[in-house]
């Protein structure tokens, strides 16, 4: 059976050095901003968010002539239901002056029918 070893702190501290060191190398053994490889990468990130924002502004274009057609179709259907409106009044309207027009004829020959009889 394996025994558990107490680690002291002097041990605790040198693992972390060694910890700390080790990290130092790596950070120091990445490539600088000079570096041909980290250049072409940077490059082509920029070539990516360049494309991606031309897709946005074009996604953006399309969708605000999109509500525009849309807008003006919403204007015009309106316009042409406005316009059915105020024609079906008008005929409305003449409908009623013209009953209007026989409610009276029918009046005025009962009123002279009546007159005919006293007379």
């Amino acid at each position: 059976m394996i025994s558990f070893k107490d680690k002291t702190f002097a041990d605790r501290r040198a693992t972390a050095a060694t910890a700390r060191q080790a990290t130092l190398e790596r950070f120091k053994a990445r490539p600088g901003t000079g570096d041909p490889i980290v250049v072409e990468r940077n490059a082509k990130r920029l070539e990516i968010s360049v494309a991606r924002d031309a897709r946005a502004a074009e996604r953006l274009s399309a969708k605000a002539a999109e509500e525009a057609r849309l807008e003006t179709e919403r204007v015009t259907r309106e316009a042409a239901e406005r316009i059915e409106r105020a024609a079906r009044q008008e005929r409305e309207g003449a409908e009623q002056a013209a009953l209007e027009v026989e409610r009276k004829a029918a009046r005025d020959a009962r009123y002279a029918a009546r007159k005919g009889r006293k007379a």
